[in-house]
């Protein structure tokens, strides 16, 4: 049960700060989805680190993943979203956001992955 609880808590705290993203920054239908963007992206930079964190540091790790690793960043990152905003777009915009989606995702994660690596070390 503490780790269900850990999961819901933080999948509250990750959807809505990605529902206020959307709220600050909202995009006009049919335009480029930017504030789905930013989440995914941020949300693959913050994977990184966690990654790191996790792994490097060993840390009690029994409520730490499921909370930031399943909840928060599970219910902040909305590629499902993003699936949808591929279809709702003109042809080659949605082309166009689904390679930077792949792409911005995969260099975040790399981004934050490098960085958290860089700042243990010292």
């Amino acid at each position: 049960m503490p780790v269900l609880a850990a999961i819901s808590a933080g999948g509250v705290v990750g959807a809505v700060t990605r529902y206020g993203v959307g709220l600050a920054w909202p995009h006009r239908p049919g335009g480029f989805p930017w504030s789905t963007w930013l989440v995914n992206v941020t949300g693959c930079l913050l994977i990184g680190v966690l990654l790191v964190l996790i792994t490097r540091r060993r840390p009690d790790q029994r409520l730490i993943r499921p909370f930031w690793g399943i909840g928060v960043l599970g219910g902040y990152t909305t590629f499902s979203t993003a699936s949808v905003d591929v279809l709702r777009v003109a042809p080659g915009t949605g082309l166009a956001y689904l390679g930077l989606t792949v792409i911005g995702a995969l260099l975040a994660v790399w981004a934050g992955t490098a960085a958290t690596e860089a700042v243990l070390r010292r």
